[in-house]
């Protein structure tokens, strides 16, 4: 699942950058359809990665961030 994904994540990426491309230098009437399939593009990317990135810190691929912050310690008061 986790290639599939990957695959996904990689092919999504380049249909926001061909599409948003076209969208930019697009002429009148095709720019609302490139701008449509870059958004589309660019969320499934967003949505792989993310996927990708927790999949990785899951299995152990990746170390997982420190998200807990550190307490404060308070001086006499």
């Amino acid at each position: 699942m986790a290639k599939l994904v990957a695959i996904l994540n990689v092919v999504a990426w380049a249909g926001f950058w061909a599409f948003g491309y076209l969208a930019l230098t697009g002429s009148e009437g095709r720019i609302l359809p490139a701008l449509l399939l870059a958004a589309a593009g660019g969320a499934a990317g967003l949505w792989a990665w993310f996927w990708l990135v927790r999949h990785s810190e899951a299995t152990g691929y990746a170390v997982p961030p420190k998200r807990a912050y550190p307490e404060e310690t308070h001086g006499p008061a």
